[in-house]
């Protein structure tokens, strides 16, 4: 396939995930306020964590006493609706162009490079999706926390724009940590990270995950980055736990000298052994002088110049006979 197709290609596949995610946001932006059967609307289920907040600690602005949100900018409903619906496009259209990306890819790996990306793929889709899960039932936990700090002064009136975005950034902040195992499994399946490197730095890496969880969270509550860190801890255990598993499997076990550094593992050198005395060579033979080469010219003259000569003198010429 030349340059050209693969471009053609690649656009015909770029166009086709377009309008699966445009399709997607209309379908998220209906959702978002109106729902068919027992299905809650998208709003109600974002809403959610706020609304179990105990009455106390949030604004009540409402004349029925209901749940709300407030809007500080004529266009932030409107503006909130579209950005929750084309989330939920990204969602509803990620098998679409998850098998355009595939199909593409596809033609040009190997067979057993097509096991393990569909594999991978999996495992990152489902690691991710269980961060968004975890991150969503931890959301009012985090928010009571934060918003019972000086609740006897002051009371909370959320926007709906401030809420919404501290809400998809938890969401998307555990999903994406959430891959971190896996990429530890893929440097070791690549042969650049070794169980042996990393089982006498557990504590080391247990301190920098709690960092990470601090510096990432987005609310800076204790309890969510708690969370995180713990379960982020116990994700790279199992993860340390397979290259265990499958350096023993693959034989890769670290050599003696592969903890020592250049010089030590060179090994000692010996000191140089002494040379001895050089032996003589003897007294040389004389060389036989060398017999004279004959040419061509030489061996006529002494074999068939006399014979010739000779021969013409004492033969009588014909000329002779004439005169």
């Amino acid at each position: 396939m030349s340059l050209t197709e693969h471009l053609q290609e690649l656009r015909r596949r770029v166009v086709v995930s377009l309008l699966a995610i445009v399709a997607g946001t209309i379908l998220g932006f209906i959702w978002y306020q109106w729902a068919p059967g027992p299905v809650m609307p998208l709003g109600e289920i974002i809403r959610r964590p706020y609304c179990s907040l105990p009455p106390e600690l949030r604004a009540d602005l409402t004349s029925d006493g209901s749940c709300r949100l407030i809007a500080t900018t004529p266009f932030e409903m409107f503006m909130l609706r579209m950005k929750v619906g084309f989330l939920a496009g990204l969602v509803f259209a990620s098998p679409v162009w998850l098998y355009q990306i595939w199909a593409f890819i596809t033609p040009g790996l190997h067979k057993n490079e097509r096991r393990w990306t569909l594999s991978f793929v999996s495992l990152a889709v489902t690691l991710f999706v269980a961060g968004a899960v975890i991150a969503y039932f931890i959301v009012d936990q985090g928010l009571e926390l934060l918003m019972s700090i000086g609740k006897e002064y002051q009371i909370a009136a959320l926007s709906g724009q401030l809420y919404y975005n501290f809400v998809l950034a938890l969401i998307v902040i555990f999903g994406v940590s959430f891959e971190v195992p896996l990429v530890v499994i893929m440097l070791n399946l690549a042969g650049l990270l070794r169980y042996d490197q990393v089982k006498d730095k557990r504590r080391i890496i247990i301190v920098a995950l709690f960092i990470f969880a601090a510096v990432i969270t987005p609310g800076q509550d204790p309890f969510s980055m708690i969370v995180l860190a713990l379960s982020l801890s116990l994700l790279v255990e199992l993860a340390f736990q397979f290259c265990r598993i499958h350096d023993k499997r693959a034989g890769r076990q670290t050599s003696e000298w592969a903890s020592l550094d250049d010089e030590e593992a060179s090994g000692p050198i010996e000191a140089p052994a002494p040379i001895g005395a050089a032996s003589g060579l003897g007294t040389a033979s004389a060389i036989d002088r060398p017999a004279p080469i004959r040419t061509d010219a030489d061996t006529a003259d002494g074999e068939y110049g006399s014979t010739s000569i000779s021969g013409r003198a004492d033969t009588p010429n014909f000329f002779d006979d004439v005169l």
